[in-house]
């Protein structure tokens, strides 16, 4: 079903990532597991091999709340393809004290938007001209807990931590989904958002006693990897979702997203804030 195509996922050494990384693989996409880990992810690509004899399966490293690694990331990936049919941007988390990146920038709003905006940025032209390409963002029903989004804040590393910096971030996915969607439009590119379900992943992992406490909660009620990586894997490969864009799936279906999700306004103003802290559309030198 995927052959002769080339995907790229991020955040792709464990948890959902990893999952969505070995169906791919399995479907026979030429696949790159983007990870942070030089050691984790080479046992990853290693295992993703074994299990599915598709030897097209390599790694890239970045740790993407970095901006220079992201672009050092989008000029391996143009120096190395001459094509990218799939971008699944999935890597994030969650962090439960203040936390700020190498670029100063409040961690979570860094990693898990200003990681997607960046290297999708970054990888436009290569996207395009490989239309028809798909773009898949993973968000989360998180998106729906921010009642406001002050824009002003979400950089601040004084202004956000926790489950609420995180909400914030999961709805800034959905407005870059949109409004890179109203972007592309007519270019042969779809962009589309999804909640994989509460899955069991280590996605916790990173805060302490703390995070271990809610990895187990999330432990108790949450689906495995591979059925959370479900709706991931059916954006990037179903011939049903093809030249489908701008919109947000659970469970492999399309569904509302938060009201305010669809303020196009706002939409606007993240894009100009996030192209104004990442250069979001520079060439990695």
């Amino acid at each position: 079903m995927m052959e002769g195509k080339t995907c790229l996922v991020t955040g792709a050494s464990d948890g959902i990532g990893y999952a969505a990384a070995l169906e791919l693989a399995r479907l026979g996409a030429e696949t790159i597991v983007v990870g942070r880990n030089a050691a984790k992810t080479e046992a990853a690509v290693a295992r993703i091999v074994s299990e599915t004899g598709n030897s097209s399966v390599r790694f890239l490293l970045a740790d993407l709340s970095s901006q220079q690694e992201v672009r050092k990331l989008a000029q391996q990936v143009k120096e190395q393809l001459t094509g990218l049919d799939v971008l699944l941007n999935n890597a994030g988390a969650i962090f439960l004290s203040r936390r700020q990146s190498v670029d100063g920038i409040e961690m979570t709003f860094a990693l898990n938007h200003l990681g997607y905006f960046l290297l999708t940025t970054l990888l436009l032209d290569l996207l395009k001209a490989s239309a028809p390409a798909r773009v898949v963002n993973v968000s989360s029903s998180s998106h729906f807990s921010p009642r406001t989004l002050p824009l002003e804040d979400l950089a601040s590393p004084g202004r956000g931590s926790g489950y609420k910096a995180y909400g914030r971030s999961k709805l800034c996915n959905v407005l870059f989904t949109y409004e890179l969607a109203r972007r592309l439009e007519g270019s042969g590119v779809t962009v589309n958002a999804l909640h994989p379900g509460l899955v069991r992943t280590s996605i916790a992992l990173n805060n302490g006693i703390l995070g271990r406490i809610a990895n187990f909660s999330i432990g108790v009620r949450g689906i495995d990897v591979t059925r959370g990586a479900e709706t991931s894997v059916y954006l990037a490969s179903s011939p049903d979702v093809e030249g489908v864009t701008g919109k947000f799936f659970m469970d492999c279906q399309p569904v509302p997203s938060s009201r305010l999700s669809y303020d196009t306004g706002l939409a606007a103003e993240l894009w100009e804030l996030s192209e104004r802290l990442s250069g979001g559309l520079s060439e990695y030198d």
